[in-house]
């Protein structure tokens, strides 16, 4: 099983590795050095995320620094690295909130802009001191400017779950439908409702990613001992428990699941799109955003809430951090804490009257 359970993932980083080899040849040669030593430590996706990211910067210095604008990218040496002060990298921070590609260099509309929130600001400029320190300490550059620019600051958001409620509503809207759907709409909801309560009772019965959902074989579940054997953000593998009500959605789905005719190559996969393919993780977010509109307004309802939503059910029924860390696979307990600070400051403002000092 183990071989078998290794094929969607690894499809997904040989798509990964081929999308970064195009990525690399708008690259100057020097440039894949770096992302040749990440080959041991970065998982594919993360190396695909920081070549577009580091090529957003050369793009910026084509456009912005006139001793490199007409010299063709390929010429490029390392020692432009060493050409950049921290002043120029402070205002690359600050073209980074919102910024047009050159339609000379992607074929991009030059009207079409980007904007990057505080998280997308920060992974950015974390590439670049990433880049910059790869060729600083190898002596291939004297100066590190990156070092002297402060890095953008996050602000805590409060962490989106969904309560007991809401998530009894969104179950039930699933298994029995909207009354409202007629027509093509209610066939389609007819011919997925297994699927679709199958999938989202796993995500809140059991905590796994979207991601860890989509790649699941049939041959992963283990109906004798109730558990999932899944494929950590890593490469680690790991078997996740469920209950009754997961058990019963599967259970369902999967005798659905024997009179549908896959396509050749996704024959093992665990749930199916309608096009016969194993789901990808934006039909997913779609499918659970579009019934969870229907139950709350005021809550962007996604996969990863609905990871937040048992996160914060487990830990309040077991108090056990690190029982909750180890099964939504974090790897520092500090993650988990920081999503659960919360809660603990609850327990301890319930503790204060827990203990009586003189009788009443």
């Amino acid at each position: 099983m183990a071989d078998k359970k290794k094929t969607y993932h690894s499809e997904r980083d040989t798509q990964n590795i081929l999308q970064l080899r195009e990525v690399l040849k708008d690259f100057p040669p020097f440039a894949k050095q770096y992302f040749l030593a990440q080959e041991s430590s970065k998982e594919s996706r993360t190396r695909l995320s920081y070549a577009y990211d580091i090529r957003t910067f050369f793009r910026y210095l084509q456009e912005n620094n006139p001793h490199l604008r007409d010299l063709d990218i390929h010429s490029w040496d390392v020692s432009i690295l060493d050409n950049l002060s921290a002043t120029d990298i402070d205002e690359y921070k600050s073209f980074l909130s919102v910024y047009s590609v050159d339609e000379s260099l992607v074929g991009t509309p030059k009207e079409n802009s980007f904007t990057n929130g505080e998280f997308g600001l920060k992974r950015k400029m974390s590439a670049l001191r990433s880049f910059y320190a790869f060729y600083y300490k190898r002596e291939m550059i004297k100066t590190n400017p990156t070092l002297l620019v402060d890095m953008p600051k996050l602000h805590e958001h409060a962490i989106v779950r969904m309560d007991e409620g809401e998530t009894a509503a969104l179950l039930d809207l699933i298994e029995h439908g909207d009354e409202s759907l007629t027509g093509q709409k209610k066939l389609y909801y007819e011919k997925t409702k297994l699927r679709d309560l199958a999938i989202v009772t796993l995500l809140l019965g059991t905590g796994i990613r979207v991601s860890e959902c989509v790649g699941l074989d049939i041959e992963d579940v283990d109906f004798r001992n109730n558990g999932i054997r899944i494929v950590r953000k890593g490469g680690s593998e790991s078997v996740v428990y469920f209950g009754d009500e997961v058990e019963k959605a599967l259970l369902n789905w999967i005798e659905e699941r024997k009179a549908i005719t896959p396509l050749p190559g996704h024959e093992h996969a665990l749930f199916f799109s309608s096009q016969k393919r194993r789901m990808g993780v934006q039909a997913v977010e779609n499918m659970v955003k579009k019934y969870s509109r229907m139950i709350t307004t005021s809550k962007k309802i996604t996969p990863h809430k609905l990871r937040s939503t048992y996160g914060t059910a487990l830990y309040r029924e077991t108090g056990d951090i690190y029982l909750v860390a180890d099964v939504l696979g974090h790897k520092d307990v500090n993650t988990t804490k920081k999503h659960y600070a919360a809660m603990d400051d609850q327990r301890r403002r319930r503790a204060a009257g827990a203990v009586k000092l003189r009788e009443e």
